[in-house]
């Protein structure tokens, strides 16, 4: 499941960057930033799912000091989850995600009074997004750079600003 995993992280994150022109290889898809970032936390889900969260801390640790990127362990994202810049990303241990969860720098996804988002496939967060509490980021939904979401985001909408409103979708 590890390699399932990772492989499909790394295919998501080929099609991001090819989605802007050139096509990315495989090789330079792994050369790229975040790479490293995401087998870490891949390889510290894997451990703490067979053989406790113990073994999950060498990766953890690993990821925070080479990467500044904190990942709880316990934390859950489907396959195709995508740091893009790890650096200053913060996720607490109960967070769970969808398919193609796409980060960029800066984000930080956390518990508030034992709750903690949820979020759905096809998510992108902005730079520097700060989404708290318990709350349900629906599937393609995507949160713009800095904003701080602190209630359920739509299927498909756009939340943007301190605190985060919502643009739902032209029909």
């Amino acid at each position: 499941m590890l390699f399932v995993n990772l492989r499909a992280d790394l295919e998501a994150k080929r099609r991001l960057y090819s989605q802007y022109g050139a096509s990315y290889s495989m090789l330079r898809t792994l050369l790229t930033d975040g790479t490293s970032a995401n087998v870490l936390y891949r390889t510290q889900e894997w451990l703490a799912s067979r053989l406790g969260k113990v073994a999950g801390l060498p990766p953890h640790v690993l990821n925070k000091w080479f990467n500044g990127c904190v990942i709880g362990i316990g934390a859950r994202f489907e396959p195709g989850f995508v740091l893009i810049h790890p650096i200053g990303v913060v996720i607490n241990a109960s967070v769970r995600g969808g398919r193609d969860v796409w980060l960029e720098s800066s984000v930080v996804i956390g518990d508030n009074r034992g709750g903690s988002p949820v979020l759905g496939q096809g998510v992108f967060v902005g730079s520097g997004a700060k989404v708290i509490g318990p709350v349900t980021v629906g599937d393609g939904a995507r949160i713009g750079a800095n904003a701080v979401v602190l209630k359920d985001v739509p299927v498909g909408a756009t939340a943007v600003g301190i605190p985060a409103q919502i643009k739902l979708p032209k029909a």
